[in-house]
């Protein structure tokens, strides 16, 4: 090849045509945010961050050391694995969703990267293009993200401090039939309300009456600081129409990268397939050094130590909001998981407030990503559990002072 062809111009490249599902998924607000949160002059209270402290660092680092200590598990731990997951880890799971209520056997859990790949195999398995699915106003933006990804169509229903608001749901069905509908019953994201119990036993009613699928996200349901437990819909259900995602990303370390789904086996096996050719399977690592942390570690004992910490924290964040936030200004009181959803006053919008409050040093979720439909500007989503209670009251006054200077 001549000189002067080796230094002509190369052609342009293709024009890259992604598919028109990919063009339907948006970016997630929160990961961009973070993006700004991360630098360590902001306090941030974007992301759903649990309290790095509190990770049973030691205990998780044993555990891993003792896989590798031994030969066979250690070679077995590097090694390709079942799509299903570690028979040890998935019998904990099941023997420890029983003690809650749900009847579940091992055969029945799937063990996913994290309970995020969860809502995607869903949407692998059950939605296609037109399909209604049904959440909550505002839902949870990277299921919105997630399921919108399947080209779905949204039907939203009302929630209010009890949850989903079952009169509204009900009047839907009169006229629509969902294939799916998606909740989050305990501390929901993003407004950290929790599904009563009333309504838990309505929902499922329903979705026996009208054959839809539930798809029960319950990542914070362990993180209850405040009242008692309540039943999981799966524990509510006796003709198979719950799909259930949980994860230990909250509760042990989201660095893991562990949750799992438990359901109907009818709904499983086509899960399973579709995980063997998302993954082939989650990291066998992380799976047989977490099942060895099972045998002797005192999870119950560890939840309980984080729950009067994530309390502090909720309760110094509610506070500060009264102290410091301008009238007008309203806010859920969560009962656990890590999130409360303030509404501005005044007609303000959160998303341009935005940049204001990061000249500030501090930062927040903008709320109308969390709405499928209709999205309303004047929301915020705010974290509790990733800032010590002086941060907090901190970063809440810095937030006051924002608002107020808006108005």
């Amino acid at each position: 090849m001549s000189a002067d062809a080796m230094s002509a111009p190369l052609p342009p490249p293709p024009a890259y045509r992604l598919s028109q599902r990919m063009s339907r998924m948006k970016t997630s607000a929160v990961r961009e945010i973070l993006k700004i949160a991360e630098r360590p002059d902001i306090l941030s209270f974007a992301g759903g961050l649990p309290a790095p402290e509190l990770f049973p660092k030691e205990a998780i680092a044993r555990a891993f050391a003792e896989t590798f200590a031994s030969d066979a598990d250690g070679r077995s731990a590097l090694q390709y694995s079942t799509t299903e997951g570690f028979a040890p880890l998935r019998e904990w799971i099941a023997g420890h969703l029983a003690r809650k209520g749900q009847n579940v056997h091992a055969d029945q859990v799937l063990i996913t990267s994290g309970s995020q790949q969860g809502l995607d195999l869903t949407g692998k398995i059950l939605l296609d293009p037109g399909d209604l699915v049904v959440v909550e106003d505002p839902s949870y933006l990277a299921a919105l993200q997630t399921f919108g990804g399947y080209e779905v169509e949204f039907a939203t229903v009302r929630s209010d401090d009890a949850g989903m608001d079952m009169d509204d749901l009900a009047a839907l069905l009169k006229k629509r039939q969902p294939k799916l509908l998606y909740v989050i019953p305990n501390f929901q994201n993003p407004k950290g309300t929790t599904l009563s119990l009333e309504r838990r036993k309505a929902l499922v009613r329903l979705a026996q009456e009208h054959r839809f699928i539930i798809l029960e996200d319950d990542p914070y349901g362990e993180l209850r600081f405040k009242g008692v437990h309540l039943p999981s819909l799966a524990s509510l259900d006796d003709q198979g129409v719950v799909l259930s995602l949980s994860t230990f990303s909250k509760t042990l370390a989201p660095g893991l990268r562990l949750g799992w789904v438990t359901g109907p086996k009818a709904l499983l096996k086509p899960m399973t397939i579709a995980k063997q050719a998302t993954d082939l399977h989650t990291a066998t690592l992380a799976q047989r050094a977490t099942a060895r942390l099972l045998e002797t570690f005192d999870y119950a004992g560890h939840i309980q130590a984080l729950m009067p910490i994530y309390a502090q924290r909720a309760n110094a964040m509610l506070d500060a909001l009264k102290a410091h936030m301008p009238q007008g200004t309203q806010w859920t009181r969560p009962d656990g998981g890590m999130f409360l959803w303030v509404e501005l006053p005044g007609g303000l919008d959160a998303a341009k407030l935005l940049p204001r409050a990061v000249e500030q040093k501090v930062a927040f979720v903008p709320g109308a990503p969390f709405f499928a439909n209709d999205q309303k500007p004047q929301f915020m989503r705010l974290n509790y559990s990733n800032r010590p209670p002086e941060l907090i009251v901190e970063g809440m006054k810095r937030l006051g002072s924002v608002i107020s200077d808006a108005l």
